[in-house]
């Protein structure tokens, strides 16, 4: 039990920008458009869900061992996510193995239900948790998440609270408060942020309509300007939310990360453009469990830094994948 009035941390971070990319948009671009994929040799298991749809997942590093972390990508991310295969990586590297969650209707086909992954959906990524420990009871769990993934993460953990089956999780910009995002991302130079997820999201959707027909206007769905009309016209009325605003307001982790049970580290930049700096929690509202790493710079999982001779490393994915080896021992 805790005591009264204890809470978690929030620590400035260490990370220093690589001198030629020390701007947000420099950190945020780079690495979506001129790093190449890091290789990772997958092995895809199809997941049977207890509703009758399906989730993919990837396997990565040894078939054996003793621990194992689950990774949830981002907004329109999936098996491809370069901050994803660099993360597994780097823990293959530390002897874990690893398992990559696709989330529902995040794949190249398009799952049965009308339904797909949001901000909010936890279920699909708590129902592996327990499946993984029924078939290795002995296995030795953790998990990690960025973006989209970072909230699902932190949300589930919230809600399995001393439940939960994973001894440690690691989280990448998490956009706490998703209305405050939502606003943030409709304004000034985030407006090409919006536009290119927006237009990734539009064709997921429209694939999958295609095949699997929602009870939406799929013309309102594909006119949306912003993530407000995107999320009214779709994510809302497919997931029982009232609009955009009741599902900000039920899914963001900022609701929960105060009933986190598990060593868990967030590391935010707070010059993400996703997001303002208003987002970040304070210490009060963490539970003693969590800790919020937070820096000045480092953009949207970018957080390029120096390396030896100068070359830039990717210090996001060493850092996430150091504490949950330190976490959870071999």
């Amino acid at each position: 039990m805790y005591e009264r009035g204890s809470h978690g941390r929030v620590i400035d971070s260490d990370f220093e920008p690589h001198p030629l990319l020390r701007g947000a948009h420099a950190q945020t671009i780079v690495p979506t458009l001129l790093r190449p994929p890091p290789d990772l040799a997958l092995r895809r298991e199809r997941l049977e869900l207890p509703d009758g749809d399906f989730v993919d997942l990837a396997w990565a590093g040894p078939e054996r061992g003793p621990r194992l972390a689950v990774l949830v990508h981002g907004l329109t991310g999936g098996f491809q996510s370069k901050y994803l295969r660099g993360t597994a990586r780097e823990l293959i590297a530390r002897d874990w193995r690893v398992v990559i969650l696709q989330l529902r209707g995040g794949g190249d086909e398009p799952n049965r239900h009308p339904r797909c992954y949001h901000h909010g959906d936890t279920a699909d990524l708590r129902y592996l948790w327990r499946l993984l420990r029924q078939r290795e009871p002995g296995v030795r769990l953790a998990a990690a998440g960025w973006s989209l993934g970072a909230n699902v993460l932190l949300k589930a953990l919230g809600e399995e609270g001393d439940a939960a089956p994973v001894e440690a999780a690691a989280a990448g910009c998490a956009p706490f408060r998703l209305e405050i995002c939502a606003e943030k991302l409709r304004s000034g130079s985030a407006r090409l942020y919006q536009a290119r997820l927006l237009r990734d999201l539009k064709a997921i959707v429209a694939r999958k309509h295609a095949a699997v027909p929602a009870p939406v206007d799929m013309a309102a769905v594909q006119g949306a300007r912003d993530f407000f009309e995107f999320d009214d016209r779709y994510t809302a009325p497919l997931n029982g939310f009232r609009d955009a605003r009741d599902y900000y307001a039920r899914c963001e982790s900022a609701g929960f990360v105060g009933a986190i049970r598990r060593p868990t580290l967030i590391v935010n930049a707070r010059d993400d453009p996703f997001m303002t700096p208003d987002v970040l929690p304070a210490a009060e509202s963490l539970s003693p469990s969590v800790t919020l790493e937070v820096s000045r710079r480092g953009g949207h999982v970018g957080f390029i830094a120096p390396g030896r001779r100068g070359l830039p490393f990717f210090w996001l994915e060493r850092r996430l994948a150091a504490y949950l080896d330190g976490s959870v021992a071999g």
